[in-house]
């Protein structure tokens, strides 16, 4: 398949941020530690050694979440590397959400592993492992319980509270029911719904459910799926977690780096608090806070002491949770991790934690803006191909789209600039007249100007709306192909789920990607 790459600054749909990152530009460079390169790795792996990761919680942890799955060989012999010294990580994330919810969930993952294939050929002593970390405890439910199929929405309607990751999936019934009426009867590559179905029934809680499934579309590449609540990784935490709650280091420092950004032209990302941490308890997350001299769970009635604060995360850790001011510290801390591959959204909030991860001893990860993907299905391409337009020109507006392709095939000239600017002419040649008659004059002959300017503009526009219905057709094409491959005007892989292109492409889809995704590589990647 043909694969392009559109330079970042082409694309519209990226934020000024986004765009300034991922070229390099040096306006970010005090925010980041690393420079985006294969040959930077080398000091991350010494900056990373020193860390002293424990890597015998890590495997021992990792092994058992594997237990309960199958077809896990691939995976575990990439876990039980990690107790090697010379074994690192490169990471990406996201939500759990329903059936893997956008593209880009899929778009990370492919990136990642590409990355670590590239790291262990240019690095041979070295082993490196793609890790895919599924989030779910300080996520909202409406961020994860839907995605878009063949243009309909899919939704989980239920109720919910607390970590997501431990909602119940005995309520997915019928979103898994509507997922199979689009699907249909068509062609199914490898019974993809029956792997779904079979991931989300086959465990009880939503996480597990996820974890199963993002492992069973990419275990065979090597890819390792992580669940950080588990209880031991929290305990594990509880040294940051404790700094966090006693002495408050975070917010003072995200919002120095923030007041830093916006001086150099960035607004700030996160919202970081007096204390970043959530408590759970059952179908509940609630925010803690400190007042009055006592520690407190938001909306709750439970208040602590700050002897019984400690006591109670000395023998509870799993009942606090990093929001996402705290979320990179820890899996940094839990992994032996080089480099973190996220979207310009993510990176924008990493670009604030620099200092923050000094205060608390860790490594700083190297920084790298996952790809961006726009995928052209064999029968849209066949549609640009027939009325002769160019993909590129889907990036922008519509009505800009249609008054140029109007204006570019037409065999008529629909343009009155021309006549705009003789008019214009013969305006300055009154108004010059008429000042040396009676300066009042002037403003007169500018105002007819301006009158007569906005009658000719009309007349314009009424031209090449009569001449777009001989276009009809084509110009049809045109808002079909937008809605499709730019769902409301936006990026197809921050809309539709991945199924829209694997129930054509099948595991071919996933081959492709890796193959074409290198976040080393600057630039939108178009494949068609």
């Amino acid at each position: 398949m043909p694969i392009d790459r559109i330079p970042f600054p082409e694309v519209p749909q990226f934020s000024k941020r986004d765009v300034a990152y991922a070229t390099a530009a040096e306006s970010l460079r005090p925010f980041f530690k690393y420079e985006v390169s294969l040959d930077s790795f080398a000091q991350v792996m010494k900056d990373k050694a020193k860390d002293n990761t424990n890597r015998q919680l890590l495997v021992k942890e990792l092994e058992q979440q594997y237990a309960g799955l199958k077809h896990t060989e691939t995976a575990l012999t990439q876990v039980q590397r990690l107790l090697e010294s010379n074994a690192f990580t490169v990471i990406t994330a996201h939500q759990p959400s329903l059936f893997t919810g956008p593209m880009y969930f899929i778009h990370k993952i492919c990136s990642t592993i590409n990355l670590a294939r590239q790291l262990n050929e240019r690095y041979p002593d070295q082993h490196i492992v793609p890790v895919f970390i599924m989030g779910g405890e300080d996520h909202d439910f409406e961020e994860i319980n839907h995605t878009r199929l063949h243009g309909k929405m899919i939704e989980w309607d239920t109720e919910a509270g607390g970590s997501v990751a431990r909602l119940s999936t005995a309520s997915l019934a019928p979103a898994l029911s509507a997922l199979q009426e689009i699907i249909g009867s068509e062609f199914s590559p490898d019974d993809i719904y029956r792997r779904l179905q079979k991931a989300y029934s086959s465990h009880e809680e939503y996480g597990a459910a996820t974890v199963a499934f993002v492992h069973d579309l990419f275990g065979k590449y090597g890819l390792v799926v992580a669940d950080m609540s588990r209880p031991a990784f929290k305990a594990s935490f509880r040294p940051i977690m404790e700094r966090e709650i006693f002495e408050q280091l975070s917010q003072p420092l995200i919002e120095k780096a923030q007041a830093e950004l916006t001086a150099a032209g960035f607004s700030g990302q996160a919202h970081a608090r007096d204390i970043n941490l959530f408590y759970l308890s059952p179908g509940r997350r609630d925010r803690i806070v400190f007042q009055d001299g006592v520690y407190g769970v938001l909306d709750t009635n439970k208040l602590f002491s700050e002897a019984e604060f400690r006591q109670e995360l000395n023998d509870h850790p799993e009942r606090f949770s990093p929001n996402v001011v705290m979320r990179p510290l820890f899996q940094e801390l839990i992994f032996p991790n080089l480099a973190y591959i996220g979207g310009g959204g993510e990176i924008a909030y990493w670009l604030e934690r620099k200092e923050q991860f000094a205060a608390f001893g860790l490594n700083f990860p190297m920084l790298i803006r996952r790809n961006s993907v726009l995928w052209i299905d064999a029968k849209s391409q066949k549609k640009l191909d027939r009325i002769h337009l160019d993909y590129r020109e889907l990036f922008r507006e519509p009505d800009l789209i249609i008054r140029d392709y109007v204006a570019k095939h037409s065999a008529n000239e629909l343009s009155l600039a021309p006549e705009l600017a003789q008019l214009s002419d013969l305006f300055n040649s009154i108004a010059l007249k008429s000042v040396a008659i009676d300066p009042t004059l002037e403003k007169a002959a500018l105002a007819e100007h301006a009158r007569q300017s906005k009658i000719i503009a009309q007349f314009e526009t009424r031209l090449r709306r009569i001449e777009k219905t001989k276009f009809s057709d084509a110009l049809d094409t045109i808002r079909e192909l937008k809605d499709k491959l730019f769902p409301k005007n936006g990026l197809q892989e921050r809309t539709d789920n991945f199924l829209n292109v694997y129930l054509e492409e099948g595991e071919a889809m996933f081959e492709t990607l890796i193959e074409a995704l290198d976040p080393l590589t600057e630039g939108m990647v178009v494949i068609r």
